[in-house]
């Protein structure tokens, strides 16, 4: 690269966690930022996200060592609120069904190659490692508990890093609609708000979610979409010793700060379907299917009864790996848009901020830059 300016002001498009952290990384390199969000702030994916904190399974080695970077940033951020009740290292327990597609044996094996921490336990072993769980719904392969994942409520967070942006003089403008890219002679130049505002910025930053690819196709950019569309179900509050993240056949359950439950799966999701207005439907069946499944994993079977759901698309990219970093063929304009939201939020704010602010291209983002979709790539 060529002489490089370093910009003075950068927009964010975007309030969930992706944004909201590459602002305030922006924030503290002592860069001039605005913050865009069509709603409120964590309006989007990252308020109806599971947000386990983890690496388990099968997946590249890059994907695999930026997961591991993004762990590693929660650690640190861990260690600066001890008591937070938002952000917890209680380890995550998964088993499969009990079927030819059991991959336990195989992923412990795997796991442990990698140094990932893992213990394969026995359905009888479990309570010893981890309580809350009912071991009669465990498969009779074991399950992996994974000591060293958590999870992490991402409102909460994102709230976290909002103040602190604010505090180093940061503008956040919410409400604000649909927003795209301003871009003149080639390159970013700003964005362009719902009513036709235009807001001058050196670079910008789309961080949209599950709206990333439409954007970026308005400016003639493609980027893989496979986004599906999600299901959050939080339960009320109720006294239960359950602390980590399990990953069951049937439900994905982890603790929520206030005493209740986040439960997601891939059934229920497939069951809600989208309206001709664009609206969802999601079934009272399918609720309380999530609630009963929950129950059968959990220690004593308790009664759930829901607080509250969220719905709406689930940013995955058309490959499944993660999209960081500068558009090919646009100068200035960055993108973030990916699965995993929770894991690397802090890791790919601090990595995007950097690039934003140096244009020096971070190894770590290498594999998984937009223009791997470019038709010369594809």
């Amino acid at each position: 690269m060529n002489a490089f300016n370093k910009p003075s002001k950068v927009a964010v498009i975007g309030g969930g966690i992706f944004g909201v952290s590459t602002a305030v990384h922006l924030a503290r390199l002592g860069i001039a930022t605005v913050l865009i969000n069509d709603g409120p702030l964590a309006n989007g994916a990252s308020g109806r996200s599971l947000a386990w904190l983890n690496s388990a399974r099968k997946r590249s080695d890059a994907y695999h060592r930026l997961r591991l970077a993004g762990i590693d940033r929660y650690r640190t951020l861990a260690a600066q609120y001890p008591d937070a009740s938002w952000l917890r290292f209680d380890g995550g327990l998964t088993w499969d069904p009990d079927d030819t597609s059991n991959e336990i044996a195989e992923v412990f094996g795997y796991e442990r190659d990698l140094g990932y921490h893992a213990q394969w336990l026995a359905p009888e072993k479990i309570a010893g490692a981890t309580p809350g769980v009912d071991a009669r719904a465990v498969t009779p392969q074991g399950a992996i508990f994974n000591p060293g994942e958590g999870w992490v409520d991402l409102p909460s967070l994102i709230d976290t890093l909002a103040r602190e942006f604010r505090s180093l003089g940061g503008e956040i403008v919410t409400e604000a609609g649909r927003a795209t890219v301003d871009i003149e002679g080639g390159r970013a130049r700003g964005i362009v708000m719902a009513g036709g505002t235009r807001r001058a910025a050196d670079a910008v930053l789309l961080a949209a979610g599950g709206e990333v690819p439409a954007i970026v196709a308005e400016a003639g950019q493609h980027i893989g979409d496979a986004t599906p569309v999600a299901l959050l179900v939080r339960t009320k509050p109720i006294r239960h010793p359950l602390k980590a993240v399990l990953n069951t056949p049937r439900v994905a359950i982890r603790p929520t700060p206030n005493g209740g439950f986040a439960l997601d799966s891939a059934w229920s999701e497939e069951e809600v379907s989208i309206k001709p207005d664009g609206s969802y439907d999601v079934r009272q069946s399918t609720l309380d299917g999530l609630l009963r499944e929950a129950s059968n994993v959990l220690e004593g079977n308790p009664s759930l009864e829901m607080e509250d759901y969220g719905v709406g698309p689930k940013p995955i990219p058309g490959d499944g790996e993660p999209v960081f970093g500068e558009l090919p063929s646009i100068p200035r304009y960055f993108v973030a848009f990916s699965h995993s939201g929770a894991t690397l939020g802090l890791i790919a704010g601090e990595l995007l901020a950097d690039e934003i602010a140096t244009g020096h291209r971070h190894p770590l983002l290498a594999g998984f830059r937009p223009g791997r979709f470019s038709p010369s790539q594809r």
